[in-house]
């Protein structure tokens, strides 16, 4: 395997809730939900779910070749909540959730599974890209943030809309007709986008967190074929630092109203023989 991989948490010295690993013919990305110093009933944090149950993901898919990924996202699931169960108040409304990007090689082909809004980007020989995003969170924010994009990111009034608005969300969290992530329920596994590709057809596939989607799907100043190509050519790092330059020309979210001036980015580029 070829990988590449870069992080950065939304501001230096602030900790970073993505994580992201790889194991041979494997490879997991998650986002952790969360607001730092914010109540969440779990003494452990938002990072440490999602580095757990990342970890616990990718050891899970790797041990059981066979299973399928929703299978093995269910059970990661309630492996952290049983970790945790016992000292943490995991019924709170505010408790840690993550996204979950996972993707398998074998037999020819490659599995995925995406949950929440991180996306997958597949490469193919012919040079056509599918991009796979998990796009009902977005969906169920567009009918609530209106009130958090009127104001300046940043400002006093921003956060307190900002802090309603994530409040609001949490009623349509893993409910039918809101959206679907992972916490402390394993039934949301089922609620995953799965597919399958032939590997033979693929030139890379690519995990990114939504922080470093953004100059895509947020600022939509490149396409998804100018950033595979900057990965190919520069590398993750360089992709990121792009996104942190354009974040950098708009603090207040004036053109790109934002949640937040800077988030948590992450990608993990893998190069396929």
């Amino acid at each position: 395997m070829r990988i590449a991989l870069a992080s950065l948490p939304a501001e230096p010295g602030r900790e970073n809730e993505d994580f992201a690993a790889a194991a041979p013919g494997a490879a997991v990305l998650l986002d952790g939900a969360g607001v730092a110093g914010a109540e969440t009933g779990c003494t452990h944090g938002v990072a440490w779910f999602s580095a757990t149950l990342g970890g616990l993901l990718l050891s899970t898919i790797t041990a059981h070749p066979a299973r399928p990924l929703a299978e093995c996202l269910a059970d990661a699931i309630h492996a952290v909540r049983s970790l945790h169960e016992d000292g943490c108040d995991l019924a709170y409304r505010a408790s840690p959730t993550s996204t979950v990007v996972a993707v398998r090689a074998g037999a020819g082909a490659l599995e995925y599974l995406v949950l929440g809004d991180s996306s997958l980007l597949l490469a193919d020989q012919d040079g056509a890209t599918t991009v796979v995003t998990d796009r009902r969170l977005d969906d169920v924010g567009k009918r609530l943030r209106g009130p958090v994009d009127a104001l300046p990111t940043g400002s006093p009034e921003h956060a307190a809309a900002l802090a309603e608005y994530r409040n609001a969300l949490t009623e349509f969290r893993n409910q039918p007709g809101g959206f679907w992530i992972a916490g402390p329920e394993p039934r949301a596994a089922e609620h995953a986008l799965t597919g399958a590709a032939p590997l033979e057809s693929l030139t890379s596939v690519t995990l990114m967190s939504d922080g470093a989607t953004r100059l895509v799907d947020r600022f939509q100043l490149t396409t998804w074929e100018e950033t595979l190509a900057v990965l190919a050519s520069s590398g993750p790092g360089e992709l990121l630092r792009r996104v942190r330059e354009a974040e950098a020309g708009d603090p207040e979210g004036l053109r790109w109203p934002r949640g937040k001036a800077q988030d948590d980015a992450t990608v993990l580029h893998w190069v396929l023989p």
